[in-house]
């Protein structure tokens, strides 16, 4: 059985299991919904608007599940097929967690290396725990070329141009300064090699606020499937060049 760090025996799962983005929410958002629907019944006044609410809110839990479940998944599947990976890349995702991107990404590149880095909270995803994302990439199997990493992405320890694609999922937003979230694009920036390809899915605002930071860069929305709860928690991506 592979081991980790603390040479403890991994987990050991048939197929990669990614767990639930920020799981209190949708708890929340269920819980919340679900007690609109039951109050509906016991209250004559303002029934029509309190199921309407519940209804609304359990609804938005739905399409914040799939989103995190399978959505995203497909869609990351999608950008990376069109991202033309030679396969051999040098490959760093932001904020790994249980290795999502990291694992498609590393699926695509037989002869090359895939590096995530995170601080492994389990408010941000559940159950996010490094030797989680080492099972999933051996269910995988790409164990070989994965790599994880307990490093802060405000100051990444890895030289200026080591990587040649950076990515990120739904992690720079984690980070509760405009400053700080900034200083995380430039780091990312920094360890690209000249030529090399920044993807990185986010919130609408705070991608656009990316773009114009680094003052380059084509951002384009990923559509419902990549909805948490709804339009207004909707994803663009920002996909950027670093000059030659």
């Amino acid at each position: 059985m592979s081991k980790n760090r603390d040479d403890s025996p991994l987990p050991r799962f048939q197929q990669p299991r990614y767990g639930v983005d920020a799981p209190a929410f949708p708890a929340t958002l269920g819980a919340v919904g679900a007690a609109c629907c039951l109050a509906a019944g016991r209250w004559r006044s303002g029934r029509s608007a309190t199921v309407t609410a519940g209804t609304v809110l359990l609804a938005s839990t739905g399409i914040y599940l799939h989103t995190t479940l399978h959505g995203k998944l497909r869609i990351w599947r999608r950008e990376l097929d069109q991202a033309g990976l030679k396969g051999d890349e040098q490959l760093l995702d932001l904020g790994c967690g249980r290795g999502a991107v990291l694992i498609e990404a590393a699926r695509r590149l037989p002869t090359g290396h895939a590096v995530g880095v995170d601080l492994w909270s389990g408010k941000d995803q559940s159950g996010n725990r490094p030797e989680v994302t080492l099972a999933n990439a051996a269910a995988a199997g790409v164990a070989d070329r994965v790599e994880v990493r307990t490093a802060d992405m405000t100051a990444l320890p890895f030289a200026d141009g080591s990587f040649d694609v950076v990515t990120s999922a739904l992690a720079i937003h984690n980070i509760p300064s405009s400053e700080a979230r900034y200083r995380a694009v430039d780091e990312a920036m920094r360890v690209l090699r000249p030529g090399g390809r920044l993807i990185v899915a986010d919130f609408w605002p705070m991608a656009r606020k990316y773009a114009a930071h680094i003052g380059q860069g084509t951002l384009r929305g990923l559509g419902p499937g990549y909805w948490y709860g709804g339009p207004w928690l909707g994803v663009t991506l920002l996909h950027a060049v670093k000059g030659r």
